[in-house]
């Protein structure tokens, strides 16, 4: 296959799961407890460099259609995407899988409660980084490596 149409197949394939499975989940993937299971996608670019643009635009439409608004569609867009390129970047699968759950914890957990219309405390954001962080590590850890090693194992990536 040509190699350029290998690559836009995977981003796109990548895009088009990482919307499904935002929306088929959806009371998990929006909140501001949120697993959003469709972040375990977050460790394809280990393997396939293509996944990061997926991942970007995957996250841009899931974030429009979502309940939070502009703010969500910029921050938390550009969250994952910085996440899966942190990922492609480092390759390393001791410390790659820390991106996502860092980078969304952050801030995505910075803004949600407020978007989330939240009666703001001293302790309304911190709290909301630590549950994104945990939502977002069970999604990488749970999903994203299982799904990294079903791949290896059906020959998908080697």
């Amino acid at each position: 296959m040509n190699p350029q149409v290998r690559y836009a197949a995977r981003a796109s394939a990548t895009a088009g799961l990482y919307v499904v499975l935002c929306l088929a989940l959806a009371p998990l993937s929006y909140g501001v407890v949120q697993v959003r299971v469709a972040e375990g996608l977050t460790l394809l670019p280990l393997v396939w460099p293509e996944a990061v643009p997926g991942l970007a635009v995957g996250a841009l439409i899931a974030n429009a259609i979502g309940p939070y608004g502009i703010v969500d569609i910029i921050l938390g867009s550009a969250a994952t995407a910085l996440a899966a390129w942190l990922t492609w970047r480092t390759r390393r699968r001791r410390i790659a899988p820390l991106w996502p759950v860092i980078v969304n914890g952050l801030v995505v957990g910075a803004y949600v409660p407020f978007v989330a219309g939240l009666e703001i405390h001293a302790w309304t954001v911190p709290v909301s980084m630590v549950s994104v962080a945990l939502g977002e590590a069970i999604a990488v850890f749970a999903v994203g490596f299982p799904l990294i090693r079903a791949m290896e194992r059906l020959g998908l990536i080697q």
